[in-house]
């Protein structure tokens, strides 16, 4: 099969994955992703969850060809999509076999370069003029786009949403916030929002006198879980700076 390169300019978000890009270059092209997969050669298939269905966390591996090919496909520099792709350079030795012709190989992207999340449609939008899917790889702690007011969920999970709606919660300032309270902290991202998670689970797990509650039945259009999650990384990000050594007594 012959390959050209692309008509078109199609720029990686940062952060996302590689399976990702390969879509949007599809849609942009209005074919299936399939379709367009069909120019690599492929050592196996795409994992798929247990009760069916395709995973949206699915990762592609590329060798040096099958990266080349990509790059022609969207009209990108090699070290432009180095910088933005994290899975870019992840090698595995079914690829360093192969010379010559593009080969992928399917990986779940928690395997490849850490947990990945859903894209906010409407930030994809802004940057792309189209509001299409986008999975990029994200920890925990950086799931809120406080532009649009949205909680951006796992993507390994298999169910229908991509975002659950913060908006008018004060409680999402937190993410906002956070740069500052780590480095007046000195504590790790990881071990506060584990904490987090850990007191809402826990909350959860204990809610007995939820009819008294008057505060979050007001909220009940939204994800209650989720804006728990937001409240509780609010107050243990607040705790891990008035235990920190690093912070006097206010």
């Amino acid at each position: 099969m012959s390959h050209y390169p692309g008509l078109l300019r199609i720029a990686p978000l940062q952060g996302e994955t590689t399976s990702s890009l390969i879509r949007r270059i599809a849609s942009r092209y209005g074919m299936e992703a399939k379709v367009l997969r069909a120019c690599w050669k492929w050592r196996n298939y795409p994992p798929g969850h247990e009760g069916g269905g395709a995973r949206a966390d699915a990762e592609v591996l590329l060798n040096a060809a099958g990266r080349q090919l990509l790059a022609g496909m969207c009209g990108v520099e090699e070290a432009v999509l180095a910088q933005a792709l994290p899975s870019w350079a992840a090698e595995d030795a079914k690829l360093r076999a192969e010379a010559g012709d593009p080969v992928g190989l399917w990986r779940i992207a928690g395997a490849v370069a850490g947990p990945v999340a859903f894209g906010c449609r409407l930030c994809t939008a802004r940057r792309t003029g189209a509001a299409v899917r986008v999975v990029r790889y994200a920890p925990r702690w950086e799931r809120v786009c406080v532009r649009h007011g949205r909680w951006l969920l796992d993507a390994d999970a298999n169910q229908p949403l991509e975002h659950l709606d913060l908006r008018g919660v004060p409680e999402v300032a937190a993410q906002r916030r956070w740069a500052g309270v780590a480095r007046r902290a000195g504590a790790e991202p990881e071990r506060v929002f584990a904490l987090a998670r850990a007191v809402v689970a826990r909350w959860w797990e204990q809610a007995y006198d939820w009819e008294r509650e008057t505060v979050w039945p007001r909220r009940h259009s939204t994800s209650l879980t989720c804006r728990c999650q937001a409240s509780a990384f609010s107050r243990a990000a607040a705790g891990a700076v008035s235990n920190s050594p690093h912070c006097g007594a206010a």
